[in-house]
């Protein structure tokens, strides 16, 4: 048991010192803005399809499994606002980081991964380049800006599947419900969400970064650098998640 406390312990000192290193890169000159924008593309565009799909079904699902007890306390007409506030504030946000985290995180972690066991961050090294800047400055960056826009786009999809919901077993107008939707909502609800997806992002791109970077023992590390990417950032997300809540809390956010 102490050995395990003691090894996540290192693990945690060695990820922060790897994110320092990160903060020391970015401010120095010569940004790789055309590395930068592809990741953009690979992590933000590409992951667009599938956090789409999720958030589509993800606010049928909760429309369809929350109407009937809102029907037996004869509270159905506020089922629009309470799912909007739902997935606005907690659902969408975390759901998304948790799908983000899974094919990002795992992604970054085997890339990165397969460059480390075959020498070939060894070789930018010996080449001039800086690995760390292109390699890990650039996907941090891209994932930390791309999260919060995958979270918006994700947000929008769901809350129209709650609209489709609401619908297969009621009748109610587009611009009604989504009236309902924003008069539930507040500027506390939003912004705490949206600026805790930024950090969502950027743990998620930090852990797949630091597994990937520090991979061993050829293809079988490669392999562990990617789950463990997944599952840790994962845990990063529940854990952000909530500090942002007791923080928010702590301002009467809430």
């Amino acid at each position: 048991m102490f050995a395990s406390i003691k090894k996540i312990l290192v693990e945690t000192g060695l990820l922060g010192r790897f994110s320092f290193r990160f903060i020391g890169q970015t401010m120095q000159a010569r940004f790789e803005f055309s590395e930068f924008v592809r990741q953009c593309y690979m992590i933000g565009y590409k992951s667009f399809p599938l956090v789409g799909l999720t958030g589509f079904i993800m606010g049928l699902v909760l429309t369809m499994q929350l109407r009937p007890a809102l029907l037996d306390y004869g509270v159905a007409t506020e089922l629009p606002e309470m799912v909007g506030i739902a997935i606005v504030r907690e659902i969408g946000p975390v759901i998304t980081a948790l799908i983000f985290a899974g094919k990002i995180g795992s992604s970054i972690g085997a890339e990165l991964g397969s460059m480390k066991v075959t020498e070939q961050i060894d070789a930018m090294e010996v080449s001039g380049t800086n690995p760390y800047k292109y390699l890990v400055v650039t996907r941090v960056l891209a994932s930390t800006f791309m999260l919060p826009l995958l979270v918006i786009a994700g947000d929008a999809i769901a809350l129209y599947g709650s609209y489709i919901g609401v619908n297969i077993k009621g009748v109610t107008s587009f611009q009604l419900f989504f009236k309902m939707v924003f008069d539930g909502l507040a500027f506390s609800d939003v912004m705490p969400a949206f600026i805790k997806s930024y950090f969502f992002g950027f743990a998620i791109g930090m852990i797949g970064c630091y597994k990937g970077y520090h991979a061993q023992k050829g293809t079988e590390g490669v392999g562990r650098a990617a789950n463990s990417a997944v599952v840790v950032s994962s845990v990063a997300v529940f854990i952000i998640d909530l500090l942002a809540v007791q923080i928010t809390d702590l301002f009467g956010l809430n």
